[in-house]
This record gives C-alpha cells, structure tokens and sequence, in this order.
C-alpha cells in the first residue's frame, strides 16, 4: 500500500471553454489517455473518499486512491496490477473491501487504509462477478456464473471443463434468446449466492440462491439486504420462454434462514428493478414501469412500507424518469438520478407527500454517495470528463473535489457550447446543443456536423461522450449541432413515448426544424456545408434521410443503421424493443414496419455514405448494413464499407476506436473540408 504517493492527476484547474488560439486540439488519442474515475465512496465519518482511477486504456492502472476531504490531500491505496472495483467501506472506516484478481481470481479482499496489506477473504474456484456486504458485513452476496441446478461449485467448474473439452464446434437451442447483445448464449447463467464473512477465516462456501433458475439475475446493483440480515432482494426474470420479447423483470425477496424465494412484484407485468431497504429496516423502496414489453417507459419509485406491507407510488405525477437513487441519510427521502432537459440530474424526493426538489441539474451527474446532508457524486459535461464534486441537500456548497486530466488537457483548448430551443413537430418546444469550432473565429463560416443519437429513447445531452464526443468534431474545424428530437429521453414521458409508431415522422420534422432555426440564428454555420452522421437508430436516421430527405447533406455516416425492417426483426436478440415500437410481430403488423422502412425509398437515394459496422453486433446485425452498402454500390453512390471484426454495437477498442474516428474524418474532409484548426 502506497499512503505517500500524492495523485498527480489530481490538481487541474477548471477547462475554460474559450478558445484559446495557441492551444492544441483534442485528437481521439488523448480522448483515450484520459483518466476516467468510478466507485466513488465517502467513508463512514465523511472525511475520506475513496475511488478508482483508470489511467486511459492503459493496462494495470485501474487503482484505488484515497482523498481526505477537508485538506484535498490524495493518496494512492493500490499498485497491483489486477484491478480493483465494486468497492466498499468497512463500517468502522478503517479500511476498504473491494473485488481484486490478484489471486488469479476475482475475489473479494479487504484493505486497511491506515497501513498494511490486503488481505483476501474468498477463495472460490470460479471468479467473483460482484458482491454486495450486509449492514453488519457478517454476509456476503455474490454473483457467480454457473450451471443452474449444480449443487456445488464442482459441478460448475466440471461442466465448463466439458465445455472446453468438446472436439465438435456446434451451437444448439430450443427456445429464444440465443443470443445477446455480442454473446452466442450457453447453458450457464449468472446466479446469485450468500455466504458468511468470520473474522479471520477465508470463505469458501456459498449457497446458490437461485439454483435451479436457468436465468440471470439482474446484476449487483439490483441486490439489497434488509438492514436486519434476515432477508435479502434482487431482481430478475422468472424463468421462462419468453424472455426475448417481454420486459417484465421482477423484484424477489430471499428469506436468508429458510432461502425460501417470494415475487413482490408479480402482479405487475412490466419492468421492475433496483430493490433498496432503507437503513433503519422501515422501507423497501425500488423502481417500476408500468407499460408492459416497452424497456423506455417512465420508472416511478415504489416504496413498500414493511409494517404495514402497503406500496406507494411516490411523486406519481413527476415526469421524469428514474435512472437511480438511494435513500437518505433521514430514511424519509431518497436522492435520485434522472434525466431532465438536455442534463442528468440529481432530485431529492420527500417520500410522505412526494414533493420533487432539485439539487443538481448541469451536466451529467451520477455515481453519488451521500454522508449526512452532503452528497458527493461524480459530474461530466460537453467540456470536461468526469471529476468528483460535492454539494449540500439544499443545493448550496457545490465544489470540485478532483482534477483528474490536468497533465492531459492542461493544452487543449475545447469548444464553446450552448443549449438551444426552437418549436418542432406540433410547434413543441425541442432542445439541443451547438457547439463550436475550437479556436472559432468571428467571421468566418464553419462547416456542419449533424449528430444524431440513438436509442430511438436517447439523447444528445450535456455530456462527455467516449464514442461520439462532440468536441472531437469541433477539434477538426466542425460547427456541431445535435438535437434532441421527439422520441428523446429527459423531456416528459409523452415526449419519449412520441417516437412509436412514428420513427420518419415527428423525428425527421424535428431535424429539419432544428437545422433551420440554428443555422439561421448562426450565420458562422455554412448550411450548404454539412454531414449528417449516427449510429443505431440514429444510423436507421441517416437511411431514412437518404430517401427523404435527399437534398440536406453532403455526406452522411451510418454506423450500425437499420435498414430492412422485416429483416431486422427477424434477427435481432431483443424482440420486445420492435414489438413495443411497431405494435407486435413484423407478420401482425406488416403495415407497421413498413411504412417506415428505409429500403423502401432507395431510389432517392445519392448522397455519398460511409458506411461503419462491428460484426459481433447482435442488437443490429451486420447484414443491415450490408443491405445498405450492397444498394448504395448498384446505385452508383460514392460510398465505403468499414467493419470490425471484433466490435459490437459499439466501437471500445481503443485502437479500433481511434480508426474509427478517422475514417469519419477522412470522409467528411473528402466533401466538407473544414477550416484548419492548426
């Protein structure tokens, strides 16, 4: 343990967004050197932080750092090579469990943070995927992948040995799903499991909780124990044959002496998730839809008082939904995470009368670990990647706790950007974002970089984006505009919910608008200068423009874009997203999916294209862009194929990453060349 080896990514000062003409500009590889932070906890008493730190892409850098509150001083906890997460505090403060493969497998190991070593406290034969501690961290949950039905963690590691074994290479089903998002699935599955932490000993014994379940469970960050050790909740799937095309995760209780497994939620047939107890054993509180095979309505919070067993929904009537929350330190509010205008912000809701008070709301925030009345929580915006902040419940005493890049953006200069509103499709209100050019000039025109998100249920919002960051673009000498269509996520339920049925209509009224009204307010903007570029739904976007919208770019980027809806659902993994979006089935709702099929219109299509995909994604698979290249090259059109063998539906690589990145660039110079940005 190194408690004298000072974090020197940890000073930088705040990045202005004015320009700076002898700065330099950000490129994809600095992009990728930058440290990214996660786990952030604040400590028992308030006074420490904790987090990880992941320097860039990097190998063996993943660590543990330790940050008094009151000086800023920053020490560094862990030099091991394995990396180290899901970390915890000891209840006393004196020390850190965390999950660590320095053994070889991930296991769960405790760390003094006032000298000495770490010392493991599992040893399983298979790796620890996560964990979650009881209030008294006398028990342990654990994620393991496993054989359902085995009884011992043997019979797991037997059968994957057997699995390894086979001479033939053969994939077989007998029901939906077979695969998952870049994963051909198998007969194993996650399963959670309890075991007993003693003092002194090494645990290797668990119960499965689930064992016969040929299902996952739905991650760690969805397990909770009630406060008094007995019982324990998470959520899953029941099993069943359906899971390909229904949404209806549910919540289940675990009674921890008899493992006797209770639904608490089976009468509600849509999504349920993220079970929380409130610290004083009161409350279990959790999130919940309520449209069943519709993975984008809104999530409303649940609390089920446990003396009475009534459940509320509270703040029914608040509009916005849910990303995560967790209770606060009086067990008579949470504190949530939910989008909201362009941003992801932080709310504390009064759970007796349900009144919705903002606290944060500029940027992204979540990661948020709270100590009495301050919150600590990590933030990120369209000008600056993720450092810790802290405010008070009230909102006063906001402060930055971290400058994680300063050695690495202390020269860049970054875009100016700004949120703008204009009347869309109904004359609604819509917002969006522009950024400029780094080191922008007054007077001079800039060519146009028209992103558009995915999702459909998505946003282009105030964010530090790794895969479509915005000031990469502005770095190259692009004016960048994005807007937040009908269909977006953040702006009201009826907003989001406005996409179905309707992917070419109110979406494409909303771009057209939105593209007029900015380059109308920005004379600097050259309308006649622009690209259109999106991936997924924003990648079906840029099909669909090409048949109608002909005339509005110069040069389009599809990356992973729908472009035969019949043959689209036919191999995509999760059916409940087209059956919800278009009504059911392709054959029940043929009309449906037709009517907004891009392959209908190609013969309007002549705007050269680049056309991007990874070949290991399940959720839009390769052959629809294939359809889309095959028809572009028999029509004559300037057009290039890029795939990556060993991407899914996103680029993470970062070597792939940065090729990516410049075939983007190279195309769009070949039709819109910028203005020099060196």
């Amino acid at each position: 343990m190194k408690l004298n080896n000072i974090l020197k990514i940890a000073a930088l000062t705040v990045i202005p967004f004015s320009a700076n003409v002898s700065a330099e500009i950000l490129t994809v590889e600095k992009l990728n050197s930058l440290n990214q932070v996660h786990n952030v906890k604040i400590s028992p008493d308030g006074s420490q932080l904790v987090y990880g730190v992941k320097k860039g892409q990097e190998k063996g850098t993943n660590h543990l750092w330790l940050q008094d509150v009151k000086s800023g001083a920053v020490s560094q906890l862990t030099s091991n090579k394995a990396s180290e997460s899901s970390v915890v505090w000891a209840k006393d403060g004196k020390g850190v469990y965390f999950l660590s493969g320095r053994s070889g497998k991930s296991q769960v190991w405790f760390l003094s943070t006032v000298g000495g070593e770490a010392v493991q406290l599992t040893d399983f034969p298979l790796s620890i995927e996560g964990f979650k501690l009881s209030s008294d961290q006398s028990q342990v949950a654990l994620a393991f992948t496993v054989l359902p039905g085995c009884k011992t963690f043997k019979c797991s590691v037997d059968a994957f040995a057997a699995q390894a074994a086979k001479k033939h290479n053969t994939r077989a089903y007998d029901q939906l799903m077979v695969r998952h998002w870049d994963t051909w699935l198998d007969q194993f599955n996650s399963h959670l499991f309890v075991a007993n932490l003693q003092k002194g000993k090494v645990t290797t014994e668990a119960v499965d909780l689930m064992a016969d379940w040929d299902t996952d469970f739905a991650g760690m960050n969805q397990v909770s124990f009630n406060p008094n050790g007995k019982s324990l909740a998470f959520s899953a799937k029941v099993p069943g044959v359906d899971h390909a095309w229904t949404t209806n995760w549910d919540i289940f209780e675990v009674n921890l002496e008899s493992k006797e497994v209770a639904n608490l939620t089976v009468d509600n047939k849509a999504w349920d998730a993220m079970p929380v107890y409130s610290a004083d054993g009161r409350y279990l509180a959790y999130k919940a839809m309520k449209t069943p095979v519709y993975e984008s309505d809104k999530f409303s919070l649940q609390v089920k008082d446990l003396r009475t067993k009534a459940v509320k929904d509270i703040a029914p009537l608040w509009d916005r939904s849910i990303s995560s929350f967790q209770f606060g330190s009086d067990n008579r509010s949470v504190i949530a995470i939910a989008q909201d205008i362009g941003q992801q912000s932080i709310f504390e809701i009064d759970l007796q009368f349900g009144d919705v008070t903002p606290i944060y709301n500029q940027g992204y925030a979540g990661n948020v670990s709270i100590n009495g009345d301050a919150l600590y929580f990590t933030r990120h915006n369209l000008g600056n990647p993720s450092d810790i902040f802290t405010i008070n419940k009230d909102g006063y005493g906001f402060k930055q706790l971290t400058h994680l890049n300063k050695a690495n953006l202390a020269d860049i200069a970054f875009g100016d950007f700004e949120q703008f509103k204009f009347k869309g499709w109904n004359n609604e209100d819509v917002h969006g974002y522009i950024v400029k050019p780094t080191n922008f000039k007054e007077g001079e025109k800039y060519p146009i970089a028209f992103l558009v998100h995915g999702g459909p249920q998505g946003s282009f919002g105030n964010m530090f984006h790794y895969r479509w960051n915005a000031q990469l673009w502005a770095a190259q000498g692009y004016g960048v505009v994005m807007v937040d269509f009908h269909g977006s996520t953040g702006y009201g339920q009826a907003f989001t919910d406005s996409i179905s049925h309707d992917w070419g209509g109110k979406p494409l009224e909303d771009l057209q608008k939105g593209m007029d009204y900015i380059t109308e307010k920005n004379a600097w903007l050259d309308r006649e200068n622009a690209c259109a570029l999106g991936a997924s739904y924003g990648g079906y976007m840029m099909n669909w423009i090409m048949g109608n919208w002909s005339d509005g770019f110069k040069c389009i980027v599809n990356h992973a874009g729908l472009f035969d809806m019949k043959s689209f659902y036919n191999v995509t993994e999760e059916l409940w997203f087209p059956e919800h979006d278009f009504g059911g089935p392709y054959w029940e709702q043929e009309e449906e999916y037709t009517k907004f099929d891009p392959s209908r219109f190609v013969d309007n299509w002549k705007t050269p294209m680049l056309v991007i995909q990874g070949e290991l994604d399940y959720r839009v698979p390769y052959g629809q862009s294939l359809g889309a290249f095959t028809t572009l090259q028999r029509k004559g059109i300037d057009s290039r194929l890029v795939m990556f063998p060993d991407e899914d539906h996103h680029i993470r690589n970062p070597d792939n990453l940065k090729e990516w990145y410049r075939e983007i660039f190279v195309w769009m110079e070949k039709y819109i060349k910028p203005t020099s940005t060196k």
